[in-house]
């Protein structure tokens, strides 16, 4: 069974030397697992809550986006997108809004802790506490449940918003799904092995000490920020501890097994801490350079980044736009043309109950849906010229035309007289769609009168 693992990348800040380590190379390593479909996006709506300077919002989208590709995420096996290129998450939070209960979201962690700092200093309780920040666990939501993640791997202080999607997942589930889970139940995912870094003054690396190793910064840079690191004042010649090092704990995160046995023994016999720095470079450069090269490539062509990152909101795009169709089928919001149909005709379309549902999208090109009794999708067309097409098209299915279903990977496409018409969504795994297939059959098998 394929699991979908789904990664948020919040868009503030140059990445550093601890990012990479801890989050960045292990992200990507499982990326690259055979039965992981995973989805990376650039929280960009959440950095507008934090950040009020558009400038440094749009320099660390850039960044971002360029240090992870720079990394090695490999765009044909993932997909990567920013949150902001997906109007269908927008609207899923309103819909998830209407839904989320008050008391919930009142015991946000981020949201309580604003409370009661202003409650110890004598502030009202919501003093600069914005709609953004009360209610931005429930975009976070949206963005867990849109894509219908297994997993989302969060640090322990995120563990909160993942159950707090459950929750939301739920309450819609109940209310709107008539026996049907909409929502696929997310699973916090912890890597408890997960390295952080010490600064350059030993304490954690982080932006908010200034303690940091740019990522992609040049070698030379790279080099006097390495010199900085505070050691021992141990003479060369003198022992070392590196169980005690700052230094010995970077180049543990980067060095083979061998490379640390052998720096260990070095430092136990006397190392210079200067030649010790040295090795630490010459290990990073190594490891780093051709990323490095990449990465400011990118950052000088960012009309290329522009067109991976929306071609992976295409990508994106093609789960969300039809699961979104079938939310808001399932709340109400439905278009009058299929209903207004039938009443005319008085003629019962399509089998088993199943209903064909046709709609604009924002570039004046038409589709349909065909959705299944229960609501699930069981096909969307693809793009016509106008309505009258779309609609002749729709006819034929509703006819008994025949048409030819072709399995790809674990969904399947349908096609009349050789000429691709539609494909359904992708499915868990083969049983699944070869269970989908059937459905579609029995929805357009002929009537009898």
């Amino acid at each position: 069974m394929t699991t979908r693992i789904l990664t948020g990348i919040t868009t503030t800040g140059t990445p550093h030397l601890g990012n990479y380590a801890g989050a960045i190379r292990p992200a990507i390593v499982a990326s690259r697992q055979s039965d992981a479909d995973s989805f990376y996006f650039l929280a960009d709506y959440h950095a507008l809550i934090k950040c009020d300077d558009p400038l440094r919002i749009q320099r660390s989208r850039l960044e971002i986006a360029a240090t992870w590709l720079a990394a090695g995420l490999d765009v044909d096996r993932v997909t990567f997108y920013r949150q902001s290129d997906i109007p269908e998450i927008t609207e899923l939070t309103w819909l998830l809004t209407c839904v989320a209960a008050k008391g919930l979201l009142n015991r946000a962690h981020a949201y309580k802790a604003s409370v009661d700092k202003n409650v110890e200093t004598g502030e009202d309780p919501d003093a600069g506490v914005t709609m953004g920040l009360y209610s931005y666990p429930v975009l976070m939501a949206a963005d867990i449940l849109m894509f219908n993640a297994h997993q989302v791997p969060v640090g322990r202080d995120q563990i909160q918003h993942v159950e707090m999607a459950r929750d939301i997942g739920q309450r819609f589930n109940h209310l709107f799904g008539k026996g049907r889970e909409f929502f696929v139940m997310p699973e916090a995912l912890i890597e408890e092995s997960v390295a952080t870094l010490p600064g350059l003054d030993g304490r954690k690396m982080s932006k908010s000490y200034d303690n940091t190793i740019p990522l992609f910064s040049s070698a030379k840079d790279m080099k006097d920020a390495i010199s900085r690191i505070v050691t021992d004042s141990k003479a060369p010649g003198e022992a070392k501890d590196p169980d005690n090092s700052h230094l010995f704990t970077l180049y543990q995160a980067f060095a083979t097994p061998e490379q640390i046995a052998e720096f260990r023994s070095d430092l136990l016999q006397g190392l210079g801490w200067g030649e010790a720095k040295s090795r630490l470079f010459t290990l990073l450069d190594s490891e780093l350079g051709e990323a490095r090269e990449n990465y400011h490539r990118l950052i000088e062509r960012p009309a290329d980044l522009e067109d991976i990152l929306l071609a992976g909101a295409e990508k994106a795009r093609k789960v969300a736009t039809p699961f979104l169709g079938e939310l808001r089928e399932a709340v109400g919001l439905r278009s009058f043309r299929s209903n207004v149909q039938v009443a005319e005709t008085g003629k019962k379309k399509v089998a088993k109950g199943a209903r064909f549902v046709s709609f604009r999208e924002d570039d004046g090109s038409f589709r349909f849906r065909l959705l299944a009794a229960d609501g699930e999708q069981l096909l969307l067309s693809r793009n016509f010229a106008d309505g009258k097409a779309a609609g002749a098209v729709s006819k034929q299915l509703q006819q008994g035309s025949e048409f030819e279903l072709r399995p790809e990977h674990f969904g399947f496409t349908l096609w009349i007289n050789g000429e691709h018409i539609a494909e359904s969504p992708q499915f868990v795994d083969a049983a699944a769609r070869d269970a989908a297939i059937e459905s579609l059959k029995l929805a357009l098998a002929p009537q009898q009168d």
